[in-house]
């Protein structure tokens, strides 16, 4: 847990400089300043949310890109979806008491630790913070139903398209030039392990794309080349929500 010179007064979050987000009140912003108890700071890899544990916090993820997942017996991975910027995470464990997924850092990441026993102050003092837990829940449910819509109906080329090219949106909306290019922080693993494809299969369908000249890997990251292409190849014509809450 950082304290002190390293932790990010709410005043003065970066997130709150982004038009995407929407602002608080000066109540609600004094009041989150004292819900949050820290910042953890953790390079990429580790756990910070555990299947089947309890955790005694939430977070806001401040910076960097992470990822929710299942794990079965037999060692076989599902990625459910990525977590960036400004996403709320153990909101789970928070109503059920154990989490049933786990919560992975893709990237180094900031997160702001805010205590899990005090959310019934938001419920019970802050009506319009309470709506954007609401409002966060119910996004975090439409992402799942496209998720599921790929695995379920989508062709190994349409999810992959849809993949790489819902999270691009999503990364370029946190971007404040929205001009510089957009970089996304995945392997061809992780993309197998969302699209609940083999590896040899996801390399195949990437390199379709890629020979459409749509994306472009750079290792373990992936740089999309033709957003229009993509949606077209996938489907998918739905924006990003442009103004969205975060606790």
């Amino acid at each position: 847990m950082e304290t002190g010179q390293r932790r990010t007064p709410c005043q003065s979050c970066p997130l709150r400089a982004l038009e995407r987000f929407r602002d608080f009140t000066p109540a609600e912003l004094e009041f989150v300043a004292r819900f949050k108890i820290g910042e953890l700071h953790l390079p990429a890899g580790n756990n910070f949310l555990i299947e089947n544990a309890e955790s005694a916090n939430l977070y806001t993820v401040l910076g960097g890109w992470a990822f929710r997942y299942k794990v079965l017996q037999d060692g076989r991975r599902q990625i459910l979806n990525f977590a960036l910027s400004g996403d709320l995470v153990g909101l789970q464990g928070t109503l059920m008491g154990e989490m049933q997924h786990s919560v992975e850092a893709l990237t180094p990441v900031r997160l702001c630790v805010f205590q899990r026993e005090r959310i019934l102050e938001v419920y019970r003092n802050f009506p319009s913070l309470a709506f954007d837990l609401t409002w966060l829940a119910a996004r975090e449910e439409r992402m799942l139903d496209e998720n599921l819509l790929s695995v379920g109906r989508r062709s190994a080329l349409e999810r992959a398209a849809y993949l790489l090219v819902f999270l691009h949106v999503r990364a370029r909306a946190l971007c404040p030039g929205r001009l510089e290019k957009v970089f996304l922080p995945i392997s061809q693993q992780h993309v197998a392990d969302t699209l609940g494809l083999s590896i040899v299969h996801t390399n195949k369908t990437l390199r379709k794309l890629a020979e459409r000249n749509l994306i472009r890997w750079h290792g373990r990251s992936c740089e999309v080349l033709d957003e229009d292409g993509l949606r077209k190849v996938a489907g998918w014509y739905d924006e990003i929500e442009m103004h969205r809450p975060f606790i």
